[in-house]
Formats: structure tokens, C-alpha cells, sequence
């Protein structure tokens, strides 16, 4: 019959990973993700893709020395982040001495619902990283005795709350222009998308306003997301998605609790292009995995997973593992609403 340790060689978890499709996250679209050999990143502020021209000069003169873009640079840690899970000693017994193959194939496929769970959990955590950043511009965190701040410099200009929810007569288009023409004239180019929950699309959807300047007299007709982007475009507004997928946060006594990655209360306008990356690093265990000879270094995913054991209690261990960060150096051209 077959041991933890047996199943779960470097080998078969390295396998497994690779062959396991999880769902993708919505900031991966936004921070693409990269491998990288460092334990920091450089982190850029306000750096800007428009063209910088250069100058006319006359023969046999020097050219004149560009700079590289970016207002502020600092270099910052990768955040450590990990999770596991223990395999009791009554669930090894079971494993090594099942009463059928049935009950074995259970217990089998139970230990890698563990595997998939503790990934699932690293790549939730880098997901929130992503979402904080671009719905505040910066990354708070406060957890396992860590402490830290990372501010990526969104402008405080590209940070207001507007009374949508609250206010039946506001100005949504108008508030919606606002954002359009600081983020134009602080970074010169347009915003083309927007992410928002569902509660204030439907807000939205709703506006009398909005309804009126599609349908005139027919407003009371029902405006759907793809009228609504329709109209946004011939308005030359950035186009809406939402955004409310859910993941738990346990509490000190275990106690799960449902969080949004998204605000509910998020409104985000930034361009179409991806904002920066998310960095992935190296790990002890990973380092442990590139001396082990029957493991290719290139097959070592973003999350490392290994499994250990313990001898009193007796007990086997999953951990996942990763050091993660996003860089976001496209922040100044992000407005990041509350609407309330």
C-alpha cells in the first residue's frame, strides 16, 4: 500500500503541479506573471510609455544623454508566503492500510485535494496583493508579525470617492469624464477599461440619466452591459467589466470568513495594457529541489510544493510555498474611485 512519502516525491508533486490547470486569476490579466532568481524587485514609480523626442542638433556636436524613465525607484523585498496542511497519524494509518482499493483511492485522491488547497491558497494571497494595489495604490501588510507598506505612488488626485449608491440625482457620466480627463492630463494617454463590482454597474444600468442619453423617450427599456459599453465607447469612456469572485480568511479560533478580492466599492479606470508583473522568487525549499538529481530546475513552477515529515507526534506535512510581489509602475495612469 502506498506511503505519504511515496506519493508525494519531489518528482510526483513537480508532475502534478505542472499538469494542473487552476482557474486564472483576473489580476493575473492586469500583472502578468515572471519568475525571477531575486529576493527583491525594483520597484518603479510613475514610470510613463509615451514617446520622449529627441532633440535637432548640429554636426559634430554631442549628443544629448536621455534618462530612464521613472520618477522614483526602490528596491523591495518579495513577500514569503506559505501555507500547510498535516496529515494526522490516524489518516497515515488509513493510507497504508485501507480495506479496499475504493477506500485507498479515497484517501489517494484526499491528499492531493491537500496539494491543490495549499497552491489555491498561495496564488488567493498574491491575487489580494493585486487587487489592494490597484484599488488603493498601495500594498498594507500586517499578518504573522510582518509589517510593511508598499506604495506604488498612484497620485492622490487619481483617488476620490463619488455618491453614486447614495445620491439618486448624481452625475455618473460626469464623474465618469472626470477621472478620464485627470488620468489624460497627468499621464497623456486615455484609460480604455474599467473594473467595478456588480453592485455599481447596477447603479449604472439603472441611471436615469444614462438611460435617457441611450433610449431618449423610451427610457424606462431595459439597458444591458453590452448597450451600456457601446454607448461608453461612442462617449470615448473606458468600456466595464466586474469583478466579484470571493475567497475566506480564517480567523485566529478557525472561523472562516467570506472576503471579496475586489472592493465592492471599487470603480478603477486604467489602460489596456498590463500595469506591471507579478514577480515570483526563489524559496529555501525550491533551492533544496535544484540539488535533488532526478529534478529539472526549468519544471519548478511559481509555487513550490513539498511534503515533510514529522516524529512526535508522527505526522506528514504538504506545504506550498512562493516569494511573490507585483510591480505596478503604471500606477499614475490608474484612477482608483470609491463610490459610495
Amino acid at each position: 500500500m502506498p506511503r505519504v512519502e511515496d506519493l508525494l516525491t519531489p518528482r510526483e508533486l513537480i508532475d502534478y503541479t505542472m499538469v494542473r490547470q487552476p482557474k486564472p486569476h483576473m489580476g493575473e490579466v492586469f500583472f502578468p506573471e515572471r519568475k525571477t532568481e531575486a529576493l527583491e524587485i525594483d520597484i518603479i514609480k510613475g514610470a510613463n510609455n509615451l514617446p520622449v523626442s529627441a532633440k535637432v542638433h548640429s554636426f559634430d556636436t554631442e549628443a544629448e544623454i536621455g534618462s530612464r524613465d521613472g520618477v522614483e525607484r526602490s528596491m523591495q523585498d518579495l513577500a514569503l508566503i506559505k501555507r500547510k496542511i498535516k496529515i494526522s497519524e490516524r489518516e497515515i494509518i488509513a493510507l497504508e492500510s485501507p480495506r479496499n482499493s475504493r477506500e485507498e483511492a479515497e484517501k489517494v485522491r484526499n491528499i492531493f485535494n491537500d496539494v491543490d488547497n495549499q497552491v489555491a491558497a498561495v496564488r488567493t494571497r498574491v491575487e489580494c496583493m493585486r487587487m489592494e494595489a490597484i484599488t488603493t495604490g498601495k500594498i498594507v501588510v500586517n499578518e504573522n508579525g510582518v509589517r510593511a507598506t508598499i506604495d506604488y505612488g498612484m497620485p492622490a488626485s487619481h483617488k476620490k470617492a463619488f455618491s453614486w449608491l447614495s445620491d439618486p440625482n448624481a452625475d455618473i457620466l460626469g464623474g465618469m469624464t472626470e477621472m478620464k480627463k485627470i488620468v489624460k492630463k497627468d499621464s497623456g494617454y486615455d484609460p480604455a477599461r474599467t473594473l467595478t463590482s456588480d453592485t455599481i454597474l447596477s447603479r449604472i444600468l439603472m441611471d436615469t440619466k444614462i438611460r435617457e442619453a441611450i433610449y431618449g423617450v423610451n427610457s424606462a427599456k431595459l439597458l444591458t452591459v453590452a448597450m451600456l459599453n457601446e454607448f461608453l465607447k461612442e462617449q470615448k469612456l473606458p468600456v466595464i467589466a466586474t469583478y466579484d469572485e470571493m475567497y475566506r480568511l480564517q480567523d485566529a479560533k478557525g472561523q472562516y470568513v467570506p472576503t471579496r478580492f475586489f472592493s465592492e466599492n471599487g470603480f478603477v479606470m486604467m489602460p489596456d495594457w498590463a500595469l506591471g508583473n507579478t514577480f515570483y522568487g526563489v524559496t529555501a525549499e525550491e533551492l533544496e529541489l535544484r540539488r535533488d538529481p532526478s529534478v529539472d530546475m526549468d519544471e519548478i513552477g511559481n509555487i513550490v510544493v513539498c511534503q515533510y515529515a514529522t516524529t512526535d507526534p508522527v505526522g506528514k506535512w504538504i506545504k506550498a510555498v512562493a516569494t511573490a510581489l507585483p510591480s505596478f509602475p503604471y500606477a499614475d495612469q490608474v484612477f482608483a474611485a470609491t463610490i459610495n
